[in-house]
Parts: structure tokens; C-alpha cells; sequence
């Protein structure tokens, strides 16, 4: 297999798989806190946390190498934790918005992450590598054929256009919650496709920073 293929096939297929199991996983958790289930996607359309999946795939660049687990532990809380800290600035500075908020947690940072959320990412982390990612090593072979590019192929065109829906659509409810009338062909399509009540339907754990 071309090295850059493998490559490339490696890391979609983790940000597919770490997306889903970031979905159910917050699913299932808000289910048990709260008792009842409530949307929990990263994006518009489908069941992509993308943070999740991101996260999945910084693993396999950094931790996935090493064999030593309290290595792949400390290294994984340390990396998930300042993951963590860097998507939830993102958010904030591109849609003015916040997902989780830690600020009641012990050691955390500015509420963006903590101590706690940290050691999590370095448990997950720990059980990605030893757990799922020989599956996703695997799932390169699996795919490495005419139809199983076509098939990659397809569901990347999709995710890239899921993303850019998302953004143009976080952003212009965040526009909308400013004041900010529409006067671009965009800006109306994003007020017709995605209105307030829809996304807050798909985002309801969404909040404005105070």
C-alpha cells in the first residue's frame, strides 16, 4: 500500500470512528445523568463529535507509538486536557459560544478544562490505543480497495461539506443573536436553512460566553 494512502486512510477512518464514539458516548452519559437523551452532535448533520474525532487522531500522531501504558496515561491526560483548552478557545473565538463549562471542578483552567477531564482523556486515550487502534490498522487493509476508496472517498466529500454547513451556520447564528441583519446571499440561506430553533435543537448544551 502507498505510504500516503495508508496515511491518509489511517487518520480519516480514526476521526470517523472517535466521532462516533464521541457522540454515543455523550449521549449515553447525558442519558444516565439526566434521564433522558438529548443531541449531542458536533455537526449538523449526522452522529460526528468532532472533537472527539480530532482528538482520536492526535492520538495516533503523538501516543499511539508508545507501548508503555502509565507513558500513554500521563501523556494522553496531559495532550487530551490541553486538546481540550485549545477547542473550547476556538469555539468561543469563532462562534462566541461555549459547550462545557469545568469551573466548578478542581484545578481546572479558566472552566475549559481540568484536572479531572484531563485524566479522562488520558484514560480514553490509554484504551483508544490499546483497544482500537490495532482495529483502525486493520480497517486500512479493509478499505484499501476500489470500493472501499469510493466509499472513503464519498463520506469525506460529505464531512467537508458537513463542516463548512456547521461553521457558516454556528456562525450566523451568532450574527443573529447580535443583531446583525443578513445581506448576503449566505446569510440568507443560513437564516432559511438553519434558524434558531433548529440549531438549538442540535445544539442544545450551546451557551453564550458570559
Amino acid at each position: 500500500m502507498h505510504k500516503r494512502k495508508e496515511i491518509f486512510l489511517l487518520l480519516f477512518w480514526t476521526f470517523v470512528f472517535g466521532s462516533i464514539f464521541g457522540y454515543l458516548h455523550e449521549m449515553i452519559l447525558h442519558y444516565l445523568k439526566h434521564g433522558f437523551w438529548e443531541s449531542r452532535q458536533g455537526l449538523i448533520y449526522g452522529p460526528f463529535s468532532q472533537v472527539y474525532g480530532l482528538g482520536a487522531m492526535f492520538f495516533v500522531l503523538t501516543v499511539a507509538r508508545f507501548k508503555n501504558p502509565i507513558k500513554i496515561l500521563l501523556i494522553g491526560t496531559f495532550l487530551g486536557g490541553f486538546f481540550e483548552w485549545i477547542c473550547s478557545i476556538i469555539q468561543e473565538y469563532v462562534f462566541g459560544t461555549i459547550s462545557w463549562d469545568y469551573s466548578k471542578y478542581f484545578l481546572n483552567i479558566n472552566g475549559r478544562t481540568s484536572l479531572f477531564h484531563a485524566l479522562c482523556w488520558g484514560i480514553i486515550g490509554l484504551l483508544f490505543v490499546k483497544l482500537a487502534y490495532p482495529l483502525l490498522l486493520k480497517s486500512v487493509t479493509f478499505f484499501d480497495n476500489k470500493y472501499g476508496l469510493v466509499f472513503t472517498t464519498g463520506l469525506a466529500i460529505f464531512l467537508i461539506i458537513d463542516v463548512i454547513l456547521s461553521v457558516c451556520a454556528g456562525i450566523r447564528q451568532d450574527e443573529r443573536e447580535r443583531g446583525i441583519k443578513a445581506t448576503s446571499h449566505v446569510q440568507r440561506i443560513m437564516d432559511d436553512w438553519y434558524p434558531d430553533d433548529w440549531m438549538n435543537n442540535i445544539y442544545p448544551n450551546r451557551k453564550k460566553k458570559a
